[in-house]
């Protein structure tokens, strides 16, 4: 991909099939089952059928991730750049009443309650931020982004909003004006606005050496784009990455960050 519009397009694509992938797997928190369930398989990918313990759809569909950044794309071609009305409705058709997320024991659900004995429901699952999205729009409020969920939403539907917005200098601005939509936690915004600046210096360089160190740099900025007080927080997390990328992934996630 040697031009930064078919790079964009690929980290859009990229995203979306690698969530799809994921998908039957999502959320098996066990690692032995996990083990179990992948030993067999030479390739786990668009595994059927689907061993997600929380829900079941069918392979090959996203998963509430997905179809976050699925509805950002659509709003981003539709209105030719971003238009936070038009984002927070198409949101809510996506997840609001009626829709496949609409499902009465998903509703009941407390985030860290753990598997129930009548799960996996059948249909997709609706997430606490969009919950809390739901709500907030319901009740008319203008400032419709979850305050308390922290999950990895915002990071991971960020690739359409890079793409579009790659080496502009409002990219940063667009990215949090639609992660605060859905999410308005500090925790969610600084790892969304994270993720945006390295997935940025893939779209516009390619695949290079010192990507990290570079947004680490950019972070450290008293002037920097968009700051929160997480940031130096988020700089020395992916320090602590580059200190360990020589390492077995399940043996670093277990011993270095299990705690953060």
């Amino acid at each position: 991909m040697a031009t930064v519009a078919e790079r964009a397009v690929g980290a859009i694509v990229g995203a979306t099939v690698a969530d799809a992938a994921a998908q039957p797997l999502h959320w098996i928190y066990k690692l032995q089952t996990l083990d179990s369930i992948i030993a067999s398989e030479e390739a786990p990918e668009f595994g059927q059928p689907s061993a997600n313990p929380f829900y079941r759809i069918e392979t090959g569909r996203n998963s509430c991730y997905g179809d976050q950044a699925y509805v950002i794309l659509e709003s981003l071609a539709e209105c030719q750049g971003l238009d936070i009305a038009d984002l927070k409705q198409r949101m809510y058709r996506m997840f609001g009443p009626g829709t496949d997320y609409d499902d009465a024991q998903n509703l009941e659900y407390k985030p860290h309650e753990g598997v129930k004995a009548s799960y996996p429901i059948n249909g997709s699952w609706r997430q606490a931020s969009i919950k809390d999205f739901l709500k907030n729009t319901e009740a008319g409020k203008d400032d419709t982004g979850s305050e308390e969920d922290d999950q990895v939403d915002g990071a991971t539907k960020v690739a359409p909003l890079v793409a579009l917005y790659a080496g502009q200098p409002c990219m940063l601005e667009k990215v949090e004006d639609a992660l605060r939509v859905t999410q308005n936690s500090d925790t969610a915004l600084a790892a969304g606005l994270t993720t945006a600046r390295i997935l940025e210096q893939f779209v516009l360089y390619g695949k290079r050496d010192g990507v990290i160190e570079t947004v680490m740099e950019e972070m450290r900025k008293p002037d920097r784009k968009n700051p929160t007080d997480l940031d130096q927080a988020m700089v020395s997390f992916l320090q602590k990455v580059l200190d360990n990328r020589g390492g077995q992934h399940r043996e670093v996630v277990t011993t270095v960050f299990s705690q953060d």
